[in-house]
Order: C-alpha cells, then sequence, then structure tokens
C-alpha cells in the first residue's frame, strides 16, 4: 500500500486474525476509486433529495423557496442558490433593500460572483435552465474537489487516509451539498487545489487558484495566511539545513556594529531562500490577501454605501443577536454568551483549546505543513469573522484533510463511527436543513 503498511502477508496468522478489514484496503490507489465513491455517494444524495421532496410535496409542506415544489430539479436550487438564480439572471441590485426602520435586509450582496457566471454561461452556451446549469457545476467541481483532496492526504499519509478523507467527505452529514446548486465543490476544489499547489511550490498556481476562490466564497483569507506560515518554515527549514553563500552581512553596514544579534537573527529569507521562489510566494499571497479583501469595496462602489457588505453580511446575524457593532474575533463569543452566559463562554474557550491541541497532535502534523497551516487558518478565520448558526456545518468542509490524519483513519472504531454517522445523519439533515432552514 502506499501508505507504507505492512503487508498481510508478513503478519502472523494471530495478528492477521485481529486485524479488522479496512475498507480502504479494498478500493484501489487510482483516481477512478474516487470518482467512482463519489458518484456513488452523489446517486445516495439524490436519492435522499428525491425521496424528502416528494414525501413533502405529498404531505403539502410549504417550500420555503419559490418553485421549490415544481420538479426535484427545482428542489435542488433551493436557499443559497435562489440567490445565485437571482444573480445569474438580474445582477446585483445597485440599492440595498432596507426594513421600515432603515436596517439593511438580506441580499444578494452575501453572495459571490464566480459561481452564478459560470452557470450563466453555461446556461448561455447550452440553453439550459439555471437549476440545470447549477446542478451539473455543482457536481461537477464537487468531484474535482474529491480528486484533489485525495492527491493532497495521499501525498503526506498514504492511500488509506486519503481514500478514507474523501469517503467521509462524500457520505458525511453534508455531503448532500454537492448535489445541489451550492458553490460549496467549487470552493473546495479551488482551497483543495491551491494548498496541493503551495505543497508542489507552485506559486503561480496557488496565486490563480486563491484569487478566483476569493470571488466564490469567503474564506480564502486562510490561503494567504497558510502561505505566510509556508513562507516561514520554508525560511526556518532550509536555513536550519546549512549555511548560505553570501548571507552575512557586508562589511561597514549597520548591522556588522552587532555580528552576534544579525548571526542570531539571519541569513535571512532573502537570504536563503531563491529569489524567485520568494517573489513568488510574497507576490502570491499578497495578491490573494488582496482578493479576499476585495468584496466589500466592490459592493460600496456599486451600491455607494460604505459599509454594504459588512451591513449585508451582519443581516444574518439578527435573529441570534440582534444588530451589535462587529468586531473580530468576537462573534462566537457573542452569541455563546447571549444564549448561554458564563457557561457559554466557558465552552468557546474550551473548543479553542481543543482545536489547538488537535492541530498541534503528531497524527494532525503528518499532514504537512501546509495543509494544517491552512485548516489551522481557516478555522482562525471562522472564529475571526462567523457567527455560529446552522450553516457552520457547510463552513467545517474546509477542513476535511484533517479527517485523513492517522488519528482518525488508522483507528478502526474512530473511521467507521464516523462513516456511519455520516450516513445516518445525512437524511437527517436534508430534511432540517434543506426542507425547513438554509445551510
Amino acid at each position: 500500500m502506499s501508505d507504507g503498511a505492512t503487508t498481510a502477508s508478513s503478519l502472523r496468522p494471530d495478528v492477521r486474525r485481529r486485524r479488522s478489514p479496512d475498507l480502504a484496503s479494498w478500493l484501489p490507489a487510482r483516481w477512478s476509486t474516487v470518482l467512482t465513491v463519489y458518484l456513488v455517494s452523489r446517486v445516495f444524495s439524490l436519492v435522499l433529495l428525491a425521496v424528502v421532496w416528494e414525501a413533502a410535496r405529498l404531505a403539502g409542506v410549504e417550500f420555503r423557496t419559490p418553485g421549490a415544489e415544481l420538479s426535484l430539479l427545482d428542489f435542488t436550487t433551493s436557499w443559497d442558490a435562489d440567490r445565485y438564480r437571482t444573480i445569474a439572471l438580474q445582477g446585483y441590485p445597485t440599492v440595498l433593500p432596507t426594513d421600515a426602520a432603515g436596517n439593511v435586509l438580506p441580499n444578494e450582496w452575501a453572495f459571490l460572483p464566480v459561481f452564478p457566471t459560470l452557470c450563466h454561461l453555461l446556461m448561455v452556451a447550452t440553453g439550459m435552465p439555471f437549476s440545470g446549469a447549477a446542478l451539473l457545476l455543482s457536481t461537477a467541481f464537487g468531484a474535482g474537489a474529491a480528486l484533489v483532496l485525495y492527491r493532497l492526504v495521499d501525498s503526506a499519509v498514504g492511500h488509506r487516509g486519503a481514500i478514507w478523507a474523501v469517503l467521509l467527505l462524500c457520505f458525511g452529514p453534508m455531503g448532500f451539498l454537492f448535489s445541489v446548486g451550492y458553490a460549496e465543490g467549487l470552493m473546495l476544489f479551488l482551497l483543495f487545489g491551491g494548498v496541493l499547489a503551495m505543497q508542489q511550490r507552485r506559486y503561480g498556481l496557488v496565486l490563480a487558484c486563491g484569487v478566483v476562490a476569493a470571488f466564490t466564497r469567503p474564506g480564502a483569507l486562510a490561503l494567504a495566511l497558510a502561505l505566510a506560515v509556508h513562507l516561514v518554515v520554508r525560511w526556518r527549514t532550509e536555513r536550519a539545513a546549512g549555511p548560505s553563500s553570501g548571507h552575512e552581512p557586508a562589511a561597514g553596514s549597520a548591522s556588522s556594529a552587532s555580528p552576534k544579534l544579525w548571526a542570531r537573527l539571519g541569513p535571512w529569507p532573502w537570504q536563503v531562500l531563491p529569489r524567485r521562489d520568494l517573489v513568488q510566494i510574497v507576490t502570491a499571497g499578497a495578491a490573494v490577501a488582496a482578493a479576499g479583501l476585495a468584496w466589500p469595496v466592490v459592493a460600496h462602489l456599486a451600491t455607494g454605501q460604505h459599509d454594504a457588505y459588512l451591513q449585508t453580511e451582519m443581516a444574518w446575524w439578527v435573529d441570534y443577536v440582534g444588530r451589535p457593532a462587529f468586531v473580530p474575533l468576537t462573534p462566537w463569543f457573542l452569541l455563546a454568551g447571549r444564549w448561554l452566559g458564563i457557561a457559554g463562554i466557558a465552552l468557546v474557550v474550551a473548543l479553542l483549546v481543543l482545536a489547538a491541541v488537535w492541530f498541534t497532535r503528531r497524527s494532525t502534523l503528518r499532514l504537512g505543513q501546509e495543509t494544517v497551516a491552512f485548516t489551522a487558518s481557516f478555522a482562525l478565520y471562522l472564529v475571526a469573522v462567523f457567527l455560529p448558526q446552522q450553516s457552520l456545518f457547510r463552513l467545517l468542509l474546509p477542513l476535511t484533510p484533517l479527517l485523513g490524519a492517522p488519528a482518525v483513519s488508522e483507528r478502526p472504531v474512530v473511521r467507521r463511527t464516523l462513516l456511519v454517522g455520516g450516513i445516518v445523519l445525512q437524511p437527517v439533515a436534508v430534511v432540517l436543513l434543506w426542507l425547513y432552514v438554509a445551510p
């Protein structure tokens, strides 16, 4: 096996009998295997959606998204997908909708343009309706995300971890999102692709993936932060590998007055790393960061309201915490304190401590510094700007590479529990999060 596991033939008979069967050993390490797993999961999710749609229609349930009751295809473009439909057909509003008190209401500026633009182009090219274009693109990019996820984890911990990460993504509670008109598949494809490109030191591709991701769904800033971590780790690693010629300060320079201090701190990145790589890393990081911060500026220019994007995003907070001022790194504490008091604050602190422990475990670190840096950065992004609500479950999907860590993939009880739990909870998620409340 590609993960270096001991072959069954080399084990003693009594060891072989005690060893639990591993689904990964039955699935060959080929790209066609990943696609097969993905396609089986799409059949599973589509059957669930069809059953829920038909049962709801026969029971006379009122569908929250207009037209969702007309056909199964229309049902797959409910909730956020309906917002994408509006953008694809009409564009963004130039005047923000407000209530009687002048407060901004939820509107299309909360949804980024790449996915609906691709839907529009496919509609124009083929003549298919938005629902068909959105479902086709979501499914296709989900397949791409599964393939890149496999490659990303396989390069670090081998086939077993990689295939289990794919299985837990595709059959997880939120796996049905790859069979509806959402941008999750495209976003994961771009983010995982950016991390894989970083791992391979293809920084131009990191830039391309990150910039497009920044206009697909929020969260691309995590890729820029991961690049910064990658730069520091690579600098320290190559510095420790041996002295680099020409890194000593020139004679007569200001630093020559304190050679001991310079020796402790240097050599610096530009003295250790190839100049081309350093320029590409800095350029890619700056471009992705700029793209990640650009959409509020676009909303301002289009609407004339400087905080159009911020007020639009916070319009979804009203039912949970009212209309507070936005302060980074406080939303989780704000919600927990509002609903659970001091116990809620303690709960958030405990979750942050557990997350820090998980990210620093030896098992997690085996995934590679690029994957750990990205997933930790994305988790930090969620804590910094996102108010926890039902959408949190799908926003956690970029953390899926963590499920390929040996602490999960090499423990039969853990991996089976997660897989069976995902299969059992996906129909629950479809009913609760897709039929009644937007995921």
